[in-house]
């Protein structure tokens, strides 16, 4: 008997969810076609690829680049990186459009009028120190005793390769030459780039090569330790700070190359400027943020010229800083990153609010469904109550005879027995069922009886469709 009753059970069960389903499709189409469109305008799922500029090949800016560029990777996030002549070259592509984002150097050009709005900072990531390396044997024409260059007024006369126009550099170097009062003709200037300006220099045909790198750079390194080779100290560095407000006075320790060696074998004053991450504005803010994460992990290490932790900040920014990077570098790891992907914390972070509101705007609209549910139910009965009356309506007319319309009323029952409704609305099916019986009574009699007067049946004279009325 159980297995019997199941299979009904069952039936009415499915009948029911199916006519639920129904009743709250257009709530659910409409939730569908908010979040799609929400979907569509937030944009939360950061795109897979996005093009950095880094600087020259070996230079610290490419180096620095190839580390995102694995940090990334991580993330299922491809960075193509585009190798430049430096740093005015990258904020050049910036304001293009050609890339998204590219390290640049402080003072390297003047904001123009909608940098503002088009370009965004992610922060300071380390300084770059103005490295002057100059031939011990071309000073001793100035200093026959230790052949040392003391400051920049006794480079008249040399020969001094200061770098690509795109490295920002030839501009900074051309600005303290004003300052010390060198005239452009005093001095042979070259712009060669980095690897062609070192061999240059190494074989005699440079006096000296200008700089503005990290320490990581593979020249630099080289140049460091390359025995006939002098790096200047800047005496000036702290009035030459006061003069440019982009440039930092820094120190390199001694013994901070080599220990074993002591190099260098006393302190070495410099300038520094401090390198940016800049980005477009219309990066998508995921890829902001996780630019930001890996800043932090890139260059948040002590350096030669920082303590740990000193690097990245947004301190002394000349562009607008990203509010991704201000949440990163303050609140660190997002809550949601620290147990999901990257891509399932950054859509979550990104749609919750609008999520939020979709579902605020639903919850009144599906109290509609109860009552939508209760109509489609019931419509199943009561749309039978038309033919029932159209058939008490032929009779009393006398438009058709009883036999045609008890042969109606039969087909009409036969279809209504299939009708099949959840177990709590059954009583309306039954009183259907009822109904019919009685207009079938009611057209018997009338056959029987030979078609009288309507006013002579023993029926009641309202109908039963008015009954159910």
């Amino acid at each position: 008997m159980f297995a019997a009753i199941m299979p009904k059970t069952l039936r009415y069960t499915l009948i029911s969810l199916k006519e639920m389903l129904l009743s709250g499709s257009p709530i659910v189409l409409i939730t569908i076609a908010l979040v799609a469109f929400t979907w569509w305008w937030l944009k939360p799922n950061p795109p897979t690829r996005v093009v950095l500029a880094t600087g020259p090949e070996q230079s610290a800016y490419d180096t620095f680049g190839q580390r995102y560029a694995e940090a990334l990777k991580r993330h299922g996030i491809t960075v193509e990186l585009v190798r430049t002549e430096g740093s005015a070259d990258n904020l050049d592509r910036l304001r293009e459009g050609t890339v998204e984002l590219g390290f640049v150097q402080g003072g390297t050009a003047d904001m123009g009028y909608d940098d503002d709005e088009s370009i965004v900072s992610l922060g300071s990531l380390f300084v770059e120190p103005l490295w002057l390396f100059y031939r011990e044997a071309a000073a001793r024409k100035i200093s026959p005793r230790d052949g040392t260059l003391r400051n920049l007024a006794e480079l008249k006369g040399w020969r001094v390769n200061v770098g690509t126009p795109g490295s920002g550099v030839p501009r900074l170097f051309n600005r303290l030459l004003e300052v010390n009062r060198i005239e452009p003709g005093q001095i042979t200037l070259s712009r060669l780039e980095q690897t062609p300006a070192t061999v240059a220099f190494l074989d005699g045909q440079l006096d000296a090569v200008v700089f503005a790198s990290a320490p990581e750079s593979l020249m630099v390194q080289m140049l460091l330790q390359t025995p006939g080779v002098k790096l200047l100290d800047f005496a000036q560095a702290e009035a030459y700070s006061r003069r440019f407000g982009y440039l930092t006075p820094v120190t390199m320790p001694q013994g901070m190359v080599d220990l074993a060696r002591n190099v260098p074998p006393r302190n070495v004053r410099l300038v520094a400027s401090t390198t940016s991450l800049l980005a477009r504005s219309d990066t998508h803010p995921a890829i902001l943020q996780l630019f930001a994460q890996t800043a932090m992990e890139v260059h948040s290490g002590a350096g030669w010229f920082n303590r740990a932790r000193e690097y990245p900040n947004l301190d002394h920014s000349e562009f607008p800083a990203a509010g991704e990077a201000e949440r990163a570098y303050k609140g660190g790891l997002p809550f949601l990153q620290r147990y999901l992907p990257f891509w399932a914390a950054s859509v979550i972070e990104r749609m919750w609010l609008a999520l939020g509101l979709i579902i605020a705007l639903a919850l009144p609209l599906s109290r509609i469904v109860p009552p939508l549910y209760t109509f489609r139910i019931r419509s199943r009965v009561f749309r039978w109550y038309a033919e029932l009356r159209e058939v008490e309506q032929r009779a009393e007319s006398g438009s058709a005879t009883p036999d045609d319309l008890l042969e109606q009323l039969d087909g009409m029952e036969a279809k209504v027995e299939k009708v099949v409704v959840p177990l709590s609305y059954t009583d309306e099916l039954y009183a259907l069922r009822n109904n019919i019986h009685l207009v079938r009574k009611k057209l018997l009699r009338r056959r029987d009886s030979g078609g009288g007067d309507p006013q002579d049946e023993e029926a009641p004279a309202r109908t039963a469709a008015d009954r159910v009325g």
